[in-house]
């Protein structure tokens, strides 16, 4: 396997983990320019867009464990570099979360654990305090959409070129439904680096992340391939 797929993976999903989450850390109720939900479902479409651009030729631009999963159980992946992409995934994920507390710790005041980091949970860590059933059926099923809507924009027959475009906003909706359940995860890399910061709860409830979304990438690959008879 050529390194510079690795590399392209752990710069491609930092930029997503600093991005999406750092719009929630830093932006999302700024003073009187706060850009809340709507704001945050955006900033995580975009980076997936604008990645999708810059690496696609060169990695894929998967940035999401369980997205690798789900392409290569629908054969689009080879299953030999399933462990390298998570592995520089996670560290990606991990340097995304660390740029983030450098710059959101600048802040005089800042709490890591009193902000919650942007950081995925259930129950009473759910910021509109769904269970951990209505949590792990949002992210099996988000995640299921995500690989279908992959899956879909990148088949040999659909319009070249805007693959990124579909895929980014289908993030984006993603979000404007998930994040009052979970914050929206459907990405391990995304949950665990800012999990990793806030210790505790995060990290307790974070194998849920990790979970519902495998499993929802899975459905979503084998929904595609019994939609689409290749």
């Amino acid at each position: 396997m050529e390194i510079r797929k690795l590399l392209a993976e752990a710069i491609g999903t930092s930029w997503l983990v600093l991005g999406g989450c750092g719009a929630a850390v830093l932006a999302a109720s700024f003073p009187s320019v706060g850009i809340g939900l709507h704001g945050v479902s955006l900033a995580f479409g975009l980076t997936v867009l604008t990645m999708a651009y810059a690496i696609g030729s060169v990695s894929g631009c998967h940035l999401n464990p369980a997205v690798t999963i789900g392409l290569a159980v629908a054969g689009k992946h080879p299953k030999n570099e399933i462990l390298p992409y998570i592995i520089a995934q996670i560290i990606g994920g991990i340097v995304g979360a660390g740029l983030l507390y450098l710059i959101a710790s600048g802040q005089e005041g800042f709490d890591v654990v009193a902000s919650g980091f942007a950081a995925n949970g259930f129950g009473e860590h759910s910021p509109g305090g769904y269970s951990m059933m209505s949590a792990l059926v949002a992210e099996i099923v988000a995640t299921a959409f995500f690989l279908f809507v992959i899956l879909g924009s990148t088949n040999k027959k659909a319009p070249a070129g805007f693959a990124p475009i579909a895929i980014g906003l289908c993030l984006t909706l993603i979000h404007l439904l998930t994040i009052p359940v979970t914050n929206t995860s459907v990405n391990p890399a995304r949950s665990l680096g800012p999990a990793l910061f806030v210790g505790g709860w995060a990290l307790a409830q974070v194998w849920l992340f990790f979970v519902g979304p495998i499993i929802g990438a899975v459905i979503g690959a084998f929904a595609y391939q019994a939609v689409h008879k290749e």
